[in-house]
């Protein structure tokens, strides 16, 4: 059954074959064409279509809307830029000079009618209304990181991050136009599934807005005969992404838990997010085999799900992938050494009929050997590439003490006793940096039942001295205080945690033929738990009464009168999409692929698809929540 991303790939293919089906075998000679985009749409493009890709597809040139173009003559040139004043203007442009003889117009989200008037009378004008083969809305405005995971924007994602979302002086009309942005990717993601979901979120919340705002784009093309886009919905051969049964839309806002996002973490695919910043499924790392005196450039890792070991090893703690890598390299060390003893051997001497069936033997084994090369060096890259990742967080890990603050907050949260109170180890100048001490700190506040008033003072001092700015607290107090005041959303019972247990470290890793030096690292070996996220998702898809889903929205854009609450008798959802307004994280993630793992049976295959509206680190969020601190503290500068 296709993923979302697989919707998505075949969607954008279909575009760059200029909007006709693909040929199931590809023809020998494709259309050469160029693809001209906005960074929105190279956003959407680069993690799921490799240049090489492209290339295969018949795109020769891959150009940004707004660079200096010259004219190309003879060539199809497909547009793949959202309908905004600003592309539509280049377009006019690029129509009265002239630069191509095809154009293929594709819009990122519907153009309305004004715009398109606008743009045929520039075509007019310029004298190239024939040259216009097509014009297209496509409905894919939203970035598949993987297939099961998506976010709304990479560059400029601070129009829709938390920041954006809660700070004080926001006007309606710039969060109409929020809330309007994040409504639109969302319905494009259902028109890509090819599922009209039942949608659920908590009440007076920013997810309500867009709940409420999807909920009325739904209905209104559902009942619209000429446009509706779902008219194939279940009833079509292959159906959507979900079977017969409509998926559980799940809108959540991230101020339901703010300590996730600060948490250090252990597993793979979240460090490289927190300490690298990866990005759109790009890292870069220095390059530390640069020749001595030559300035280090960052080497950039593509980390795609053509790597075997990345989607294998992703969602595992770090120490497992230590160890994985070195028995790849052990793996490879032995099928190199192969290949040199079969060539060694074929220098047998002597004519005699022993000697010739050796050769021939050892010929027919050279010749594997020899066409097994390609993937040789494939795997060889690979494993230099997660080598030197690894590395790169193994050097952080050892410089910042992260495994000993994630096992700390891992107690917290678990509310279980510490081995050194808090204040020692913020007092500890030999311990972490300033900004994972304060991220520390807030985990330990929003968790604590009761925080005395003398206690956070000496903890405010300690982090102070060790050189924190703490103007993110101001607005982490407000905060807890108001989500403490609605009924049964106390913040300091919401997490479980699941603690840590530390196991001797592998000896593989501690012997001198290994590459990473593990020593004065913990191999911490994490209890599975469910995050706030997830135990809200298990309590919506089982459809269980809990008091605290219980008051949560039910929106169905089917039914022309709905009521908003959930219906008696409910069966429960085999396949959920989990958004959080106000940006999402690799952790949350993680846990929820964990859990619905745990949840597969041989005879029923249950999906969750997480999405927020931006992916944020530690770092980004942490100055978010100071950027709000700020504004508590003095509201005056910010008015």
């Amino acid at each position: 059954m296709l993923t979302l991303r697989d919707r998505q790939i075949n969607a954008i293919k279909q575009m760059l074959n200029l909007n006709s089906q693909q040929p199931k075998a590809l023809a020998a000679e494709p259309v050469w064409k160029i693809l001209i985009y906005d960074r929105v749409g190279q956003d959407i493009i680069s993690p799921i279509i490799s240049i090489k890709e492209l290339r295969e597809l018949g795109v020769t040139l891959h150009v940004q809307l707004h660079s200096d173009r010259d004219s190309i003559p003879d060539v199809p040139a497909i547009y793949f830029c959202l309908p905004t004043d600003e592309n539509l203007d280049r377009i006019q442009q690029d129509f009265s000079n002239g630069l191509y003889d095809v154009y293929h117009l594709n819009f990122l989200a519907p153009i309305t009618r004004s715009k398109i008037e606008n743009l045929a009378a520039a075509a007019l004008h310029a004298g190239c209304v024939a040259n216009i083969h097509r014009v297209y809305d496509q409905y894919v405005n939203f970035i598949s990181l993987e297939d099961d995971f998506f976010v709304l924007k990479h560059q400029q994602s601070e129009q829709l991050s938390y920041y954006a979302i809660n700070r004080a002086n926001t006007r309606d009309e710039e969060m109409e136009a929020l809330m309007d942005s994040i409504v639109d990717s969302l319905f494009a993601l259902f028109v890509t599934l090819g599922n009209v979901p039942i949608i659920r979120c908590p009440r007076n919340s920013a997810a309500e807005m867009v709940a409420r705002k999807l909920e009325k784009k739904l209905r209104e093309n559902l009942w619209d005969a000429r446009a509706n886009l779902f008219h194939m919905d279940a009833t079509q051969a292959g159906g959507g992404v979900f079977s017969f049964q409509r998926p559980v839309l799940l809108l959540l806002d991230r101020n339901l838990d703010l300590a996730t996002p600060l948490h250090h973490t252990w597993s793979y695919q979240a460090l490289v997010h927190d300490v690298l910043d990866l990005g759109l499924n790009l890292v870069y790392v220095e390059d530390e085999t640069a020749t001595a005196g030559a300035r280090k450039k960052p080497k950039a890792c593509d980390l795609d799900r053509n790597d075997r070991f990345w989607v294998t090893h992703k969602g595992s703690p770090f120490p497992t992938v230590a160890e994985a890598i070195q028995e790849e390299l052990e793996s490879y060390r032995n099928s190199e050494e192969e290949i040199k003893r079969l060539k060694t051997s074929m220098g047998i001497e002597g004519e005699s009929d022993i000697a010739f069936s050796l050769v021939n033997d050892t010929t027919a084994r050279l010749t594997n050997a020899v066409n097994s090369l390609p993937q040789l060096m494939e795997k060889k890259r690979l494993i230099d590439m997660h080598t030197k990742i690894a590395t790169a967080i193994l050097n952080y890990i050892k410089a910042r003490r992260l495994d000993s603050f994630f096992e700390i907050e891992e107690k917290i949260m678990s509310k279980q006793t510490l081995d050194k109170p808090l204040l020692d180890l913020l007092r500890d100048s030999e311990f972490g940096q300033a900004e994972d001490k304060l991220r520390l700190y807030i985990i330990y506040f929003i968790c604590a039942q009761q925080l005395p008033e003398s206690e956070q003072e000496r903890l405010k001092e300690a982090l102070q001295v060790a050189g924190c700015d703490l103007t993110a607290l101001a607005y982490v107090q407000r905060w807890k205080a108001i989500m403490n005041r609605s009924p049964g959303n106390s913040q300091a019972t919401q997490y479980e945690g699941g603690g840590t247990k530390t196991v001797s470290m592998f000896t593989k890793l501690v012997s001198q033929g290994s590459s990473f030096v593990m020593e004065g690292v913990k191999n911490l070996v994490v209890k599975r738990h469910n995050l706030p996220v997830t135990k809200i998702t298990e309590q919506v898809m089982e459809c269980r009464n809990n008091t605290e889903t219980d008051d949560y929205l039910y929106l169905d854009p089917k039914l022309l009168k709905g009521g908003d609450v959930l219906p008696k008798n409910r069966a429960p959802f085999q396949d959920a999409v989990v958004f959080m307004v106000g940006g999402g994280n690799y952790i949350e993630y993680q846990n929820l692929v964990d859990f619905i793992k745990q949840k597969q049976t041989s005879n029923v295959q249950r999906r969750i698809i997480y999405g927020a509206s931006t992916l944020t680190n530690a770092r980004q969020f942490l100055k978010e929540l100071s950027a709000l601190g700020g504004e508590i503290q003095s509201p005056t500068a910010t008015s």
